[in-house]
């Protein structure tokens, strides 16, 4: 157990590729999503990273995973008990010389984090603005979900104080999202630069947006194909499971069959 302000947190290990491991809780877990927007950045072996709103740290935890890790990441979080978790994760895995995590709120970054340092900035932001969508009795988990502690804004405002000039933000957002982060970036000197769908099924709605802007970039979008998580499973596709890249895109970080299909 965590103990935070005399509050005990339960936490289990999850397993990642290469015998590493990530710590969880029931208020921090990861999804899909994290996962999709960790492939997406794609950081290089030079990249000096900030993951925003790191939660217990898994974007950053994939990236160590992969075969061209960028040379140093900080995660940023609000929650103590996401901290301790990425902390507990750390440690583990012993990426203490790679992985560190700054505990302050992303609207007051320049406090704790050093002015254009940084070639990629990422985040999985809240979906929801303050008000709508699912409210969750949790406050670790409506803080995650609902723009309670920040916005679209605020995280490329955020962006663009940490990125060098053609630094890179990339983020994912619900699609009916969209035009709140194109003009948050462009609003931040942070010109969209590639756009990519993501959708459980052929012939079903996107349900996530993956997001690349470049902080001082060119107009100039690009849409890349869309992203099919699963094959349809009316026989024409096969017989279900995961599409060949979901089974590429977890394959490179997971071990265990929750990664893939039995």
């Amino acid at each position: 157990m965590i103990f935070i302000n005399n509050e005990s947190f339960e936490y289990t290990k999850e397993p990642l590729a290469g015998g590493r491991v990530v710590f969880v809780s029931r208020h921090s877990r990861f999804g899909t999503d994290a996962v999709l927007l960790a492939d997406f950045a794609s950081p290089k072996r030079i990249d000096i990273a900030v993951d925003l709103c790191t939660g217990g740290g898994i974007i950053p935890l994939l990236w160590l995973c992969g075969d061209a890790p960028a040379a140093k990441v900080i995660g940023v979080e609000i929650q103590r008990e996401c901290c301790e978790l990425a902390r507990m994760s750390i440690e583990a895995n012993g990426d203490g010389d790679r992985f560190e995590v700054a505990e302050c709120d992303l609207r007051e970054v320049e406090q704790f984090l050093p002015r254009e340092k940084y070639s990629l900035v990422t985040c999985n932001p809240p979906y929801f603005a303050e008000g709508s969508g699912f409210v969750s009795k949790s406050q670790s988990r409506s803080i995650a979900r609902s723009e309670i502690m920040c916005d679209s804004y605020d995280v490329c405002r955020a962006a663009k104080y940490l990125l060098k000039y053609g630094g890179r933000l990339c983020l994912c957002q619900r699609p009916e999202r969209l035009t709140d982060v194109i003009c948050a970036m462009r609003e931040n000197g942070i010109e969209p630069k590639r756009i990519r769908l993501v959708q459980q099924r052929a012939g079903t709605e996107p349900w996530l947006v993956l997001m690349e802007g470049r902080r001082g970039g060119r107009p100039g979008l690009k849409f890349l194909p869309v992203l099919t998580v699963e094959n349809s499973r009316d026989g024409r596709d096969g017989s279900g499971g995961y599409s060949d890249e979901m089974r590429r895109i977890y394959g490179r970080y997971g071990e265990k069959s929750k990664w893939q299909d039995n």
